[in-house]
């Protein structure tokens, strides 16, 4: 099984091909190509791991943007007892949803 670890947003995420994932907005339309060149970790199917010091080189992730919209509602509600202090704030997020397309450089 071919995956790599990509870091982006400041998260890191375990991809394989052809699988979709939400991660931090990225610049880019719907249709257009990402490549995600931050590969810390990369595997194939042979059982050939290559692990990056602390990115491997030539290394590629490539995907396609499927969609940029906003993540449901998270609350923040804040409270102090005994202090009539309530404070609730709503935030929604923006993301980016990705299908990875390949894996190059392995």
């Amino acid at each position: 099984m071919k995956f790599a670890v990509i870091k982006t947003g400041g998260k890191q995420y375990k991809v394989t091909p052809d699988q979709k994932i939400k991660i931090e907005k990225i610049p880019g339309e719907t249709g257009s190509k990402a490549v995600f060149d931050k590969v810390l970790l990369a595997a194939d199917s042979a059982g050939e791991t290559k692990i990056g010091a602390p990115y491997l080189e030539k290394v590629l992730v490539e995907a396609e943007i499927l969609k940029t919209a906003k993540d449901k509602k998270k609350i923040v509600f804040r409270y102090h007892s005994k202090n009539r202090y309530r404070k609730k704030k709503g935030h929604r997020q923006y993301y980016t949803e990705v299908k990875i397309t390949d894996i190059k450089g392995l």
